[in-house]
């Protein structure tokens, strides 16, 4: 049973917060990383607090460099690199514990914080909110072009969403996306071959070609 850090009493299974003394622990991770300085004052800028980003090295193999803003702890990543982060900072996971991925969501999410667009940190252009993975409860601010924007803490949310399974639920669900996108060729195919079958015959042709095309519209 995992341990408190705060007061080393037991904490309870599929929880954050110690009963005890009352502070939020995060899940056991392989990898939180340390970093050096690599630069620090990038020509990048805090979309937040207007000022120069600090360029960081994470120490992991590849090392990555990122992007970290000094006053609000915000963070930036090039296209790709939070995956890659997500791939080398938490151990594989086989297996989807949805109660520890509810309990994350209720800690982790701010249901008051007002929505606000950001600037990108590099082109300085409007960035889009976008949902990340399916059930993550982070809504990250994305230029398609220069990366993505992390508010302070959410990649510790995403680091505790992936440990407990929230990757391979979001893969799930793209499957099942896919699926359902290919079942409207696969229906009017099976319908195209009922009609060759049972030929034209007017008033019943009608009413078949009617349900079909009923049929086609729902699924698109």
């Amino acid at each position: 049973m995992a341990s408190c850090n705060s007061c080393s009493a037991p904490l309870a299974p599929n929880t954050q917060y110690c009963h005890y003394c009352g502070v939020r622990n995060d899940v056991d991770l392989r990898g939180k990383h340390d970093y050096r300085v690599v630069t620090r004052e990038s020509t990048r800028i805090c979309p937040e607090c207007n000022v120069n980003l600090q360029t960081i090295a994470l120490d992991m193999q590849p090392p990555l460099q990122i992007e970290r803003c000094v006053s609000c702890f915000g963070l930036f990543f090039d296209p790709g690199e939070v995956e890659t982060l997500l791939e080398t900072a938490v151990s594989p996971v086989f297996s989807i514990n949805q109660e520890l991925l509810g309990n994350i969501n209720k800690d982790r999410y701010q249901k008051d914080k007002p929505v606000k667009y950001l600037e990108c940190p590099e082109c300085l252009n409007m960035m889009n909110r976008v949902v990340f993975g399916h059930r993550s409860g982070v809504v990250i601010d994305q230029c398609r072009a220069h990366g993505v924007w992390l508010d302070g803490g959410e990649i510790s949310h995403l680091l505790e969403w992936k440990r407990a399974g929230g990757q391979i639920l979001d893969q799930k669900n793209k499957a099942e996306l896919q699926q359902k996108k290919r079942r409207p060729s696969e229906s009017r195919a099976e319908i195209d071959m009922l009609m060759q079958n049972y030929g034209k015959p007017s008033a019943e042709s009608d009413l078949l070609e009617t349900v079909a095309s009923l049929i086609f519209k729902v699924f698109e």
